[in-house]
C-alpha cells in the first residue's frame, strides 16, 4: 500500500479525450467506441504524471507518479512483462505522511484490476505478484492472469527497525490514523489507481476486485461497507473487522499472562495443543490431526492440572496457567459502553493459540512485560503499540498499566477509537444491490484473529439482510485445521482458487458450487463447507474430499 500523485496534468486522458501513449513495441489495440484502449500500458507516458485531488472522492492534496519502469518477473512459473508504477498521494494535513502506492500494469491486460489489502499495522506495500489469501499454489496469481494489481502502505511507512507490521507509531497523527484504521487510504488508493489505469490503457477496468486477510480482511469488509459500488467482488480472509474489540481482549490477556506463574512456556503449550487434538481429532469420523468441527470440541484444561495446582513441570498446568488459557479461550466482556456498540470479543478456541508450530502468532515464548519482549505473541506486541500510539500517544507509556476492564481516564478515548477501528456495519444490502459478491474465509485454528468473530459477523449480516438474500451474494467457509494465513506449518495449509470462483460469480452469475480446498503440505483435499456446515468423514480414502459430506 503506498503513495500517489498531484494536480491537473493528464486529466484529459483520464476523461478519455485522447488515447494513452504506449511504449515501443506496442501490441495490437482494441477499440471500445469513443474510448481508445490498448492491452499494453503506456509506461513512458506515466512518468511524473500528476493526479488531481478531484480524481479521489476523499480529501487529499493530489498526488504524483514517482517512477514508472518496464519490468519482467517470474510469476507463477511464467515470465510476466509489466509496467511498475510507484506513486504517492499527498495528505491534507502537512504533518501527516504520504500514502505510498504501487500499481503493476501487465502487457496483454485482461481488463480487470485487483487491489490487495495489508496486514498488522501495514506500513509497507503488499507484494503485487502474490496470490490472494489462502490462494492455491498450482494456479496463476492475479498478475499472472494479467490483472492490473495495486495496493498501498495505507498512509505511513514502517520504521526499518520495527518488527514487520508491528509499528503503530503513525497513530499519533489523526489523518494517518484514519487512513489506516477507518480505511480512508483504501478509497484514495483505489481512485488514484483507476485514474492511472485509465491513463495507461485508455480505458477503465471492466471489473475491480479486492482481496485481503487479517487487517486486509477488515479492509475487504470495509470497502464493501463504506463504498458498495467501488468493487465488484471481495475476498475477505480471517478479517480483524472488530479491531478495537480484539485489542481490548489482547490487553486483558497481556495482563493475565504477565501474572506470576501464569505464562505457559513452550513445552506446556505443546502439551495443551496435543491434548486438545487427542481429545477432539476423531469427532469428525477420522483421526488425521485435523479437527473439522471445533465447536463440538469440548475440552477442559483442568484435565491437565498439576497435583495441588502447583507447577511441577512440563507434563501439567498449574492453577494460574489454567486460568490463563481459560481466559484466552473465553469471551472477554467489558463493563462499560463504547461508541461502536460492541460489548465483547469472543475469545480463541483452545485449538488455536497453543500450537507451538506458530508460537509468534499465539502465546509467544516469553511472558508479557514492560517493554514487551519481541518473543512474546504477536497480539501482545500489537496491544503495546496500540496503547503507546493510538490510546495514550505516549511512546513511553507502560501498556500493562492500562486495564481494559477498568480504563479510567482512557474510556472516552477508547470509545472514540472504537468508531474508527470497529468496522462493524452489517447492512451489506447496498453492496448486494450494486451486484457485489463477497467470499469470507477463516481457518478454524487461527491463532491471531478468532474464527468465532467472523462467524459472529456473518450471523449478524444474515440477521439484518435475511438468510436468502445473504446467500445470494455471500459465502462463508471455515477451513478445518487452517491457521492464520498459513503461517509456519499449520495442520492444514489451505489452498482454494477463490479468485476463479469469484470471477464466475460476478461475471457469469455462477455462485461457488461444491468447492474443494487442498492442503499444500500434504496430498489431501477436503470439501469446503458453507458455514455452519463442516466436513464429516463417510467412507473411502480419508485424504480425498469425495470421502466427506458437509453436515451440521
Amino acid at each position: 500500500m503506498v503513495a500517489a500523485m498531484v494536480l491537473l496534468a493528464g486529466v484529459t486522458r483520464f476523461l478519455g479525450a485522447e488515447p494513452a501513449t504506449a511504449t515501443a513495441g506496442t501490441i495490437a489495440t482494441t477499440s471500445t467506441g469513443a474510448d481508445h484502449s490498448t492491452t499494453v500500458p503506456g509506461c513512458a507516458g506515466l512518468e511524473q504524471t500528476r493526479i488531481p485531488s478531484s480524481a479521489m472522492s476523499l480529501p487529499t492534496t493530489g498526488g504524483r507518479v514517482v517512477s514508472a519502469s518496464v519490468m519482467t518477473s517470474l510469476v507463477s512459473g511464467e515470465t510476466i512483462k509489466y509496467c511498475q508504477v510507484d506513486a504517492e498521494i499527498h495528505p491534507v494535513d502537512p504533518a501527516a505522511p504520504d500514502i505510498r502506492m504501487r500499481i503493476d500494469l501487465p502487457y496483454d491486460w485482461n481488463r480487470k484490476a485487483m487491489m490487495f489489502g495489508g496486514g498488522g499495522y501495514n506500513g509497507t506495500i503488499p507484494d503485487l505478484t502474490a496470490k490472494v489469501p489462502f490462494g492455491p499454489t498450482d494456479q496463476p496469481t492475479p498478475l499472472a492472469r494479467r490483472y492490473a494489481t495495486f495496493a498501498s502502505d495505507s498512509g505511513h511507512r514502517q520504521s526499518p527497525d520495527a518488527v514487520p507490521s508491528l509499528d503503530g507509531s503513525f497513530g499519533v497523527n489523526d489523518e494517518a490514523l484514519n487512513n489506516f484504521a477507518a480505511g480512508d487510504a483504501l478509497k484514495k488508493t483505489r481512485d488514484a489507481s483507476l485514474f492511472l489505469i485509465r491513463h495507461a490503457y485508455g480505458t477503465k477496468p471492466a471489473e475491480v476486485y479486492f482481496a485481503g486477510g487479517s487487517t486486509g480482511g477488515r479492509e475487504a469488509l470495509n470497502v464493501a461497507q463504506r463504498w458498495p459500488k467501488a468493487f465488484d467482488g471481495v475476498i475477505s480472509a480471517f478479517p480483524a473487522w472488530n479491531n478495537l474489540s480484539e485489542v481490548l481482549d489482547l490487553g486483558y490477556l497481556a495482563q493475565v499472562l504477565s501474572r506470576p506463574g501464569a505464562f505457559p512456556g513452550p513445552e506446556k503449550q505443546t502439551l495443551l495443543y496435543d491434548s486438545v487434538i487427542n481429545a477432539c481429532d476423531g469427532l469428525d469420523g477420522v483421526k488425521d490431526k485435523v479437527v473439522s468441527n471445533p465447536r463440538g470440541c469440548d475440552f477442559d484444561p483442568r484435565e491437565l492440572r498439576c497435583a495441588g495446582g502447583v507447577d511441577t513441570g512440563p507434563s501439567c498446568l498449574s492453577d494460574p496457567q489454567i486460568k490463563a488459557v481459560t481466559a484466552m479461550s473465553s469471551p472477554f466482556r467489558w463493563p462499560y459502553r463504547i461508541a461502536s456498540g460492541e460489548t465483547q470479543y469472543p475469545g480463541f478456541p483452545f485449538l488455536s493459540g497453543a500450537d507451538m508450530r506458530t508460537p509468534f502468532l499465539g502465546f509467544g515464548t516469553a511472558a508479557p512485560a514492560n517493554p514487551m519482549p519481541v518473543t512474546s505473541g504477536y497480539g501482545l506486541q500489537y496491544w503495546e503499540q496500540w496503547v503507546k500510539y493510538f490510546l495514550t500517544r505516549d511512546p513511553h507509556h507502560n501498556s500493562l498499566d492500562v486495564d481494559p476492564r477498568h480504563p479510567g481516564k482512557w474510556l472516552d478515548r477508547i470509545s472514540y477509537l472504537s468508531t474508527v477501528q470497529d468496522r462493524n456495519s452489517v447492512d451489506l444490502r447496498p453492496f448486494a444491490r450494486a451486484g457485489g459478491k463477497l467470499i469470507l474465509l477463516h481457518g478454524a485454528a487461527d491463532e491471531l484473529v478468532s474464527v468465532r468473530s467472523t462467524s459472529d459477523y456473518y450471523q449478524r449480516v444474515r440477521d439484518v439482510v435475511g438468510p436468502r438474500a445473504t446467500h445470494a451474494f455471500t459465502r462463508y467457509y471455515v477451513v478445518p485445521g487452517a491457521n492464520h494465513a498459513n503461517f509456519g506449518t499449520p495442520a492444514f495449509a489451505a489452498g482454494w482458487d477463490s479468485l476463479s470462483a469469484l470471477e464466475r460469480w460476478v461475471e457469469r452469475g455462477q455462485p461457488p458450487t461444491n468447492p474443494i480446498v487442498a492442503d499444500a503440505n500434504h496430498d489431501r483435499t477436503r470439501p469446503l463447507c458453507a458455514y455452519p456446515d463442516w466436513p464429516r468423514y463417510r467412507t473411502g480414502d480419508p485424504d480425498s474430499a469425495a470421502s466427506y459430506v458437509c453436515t451440521r
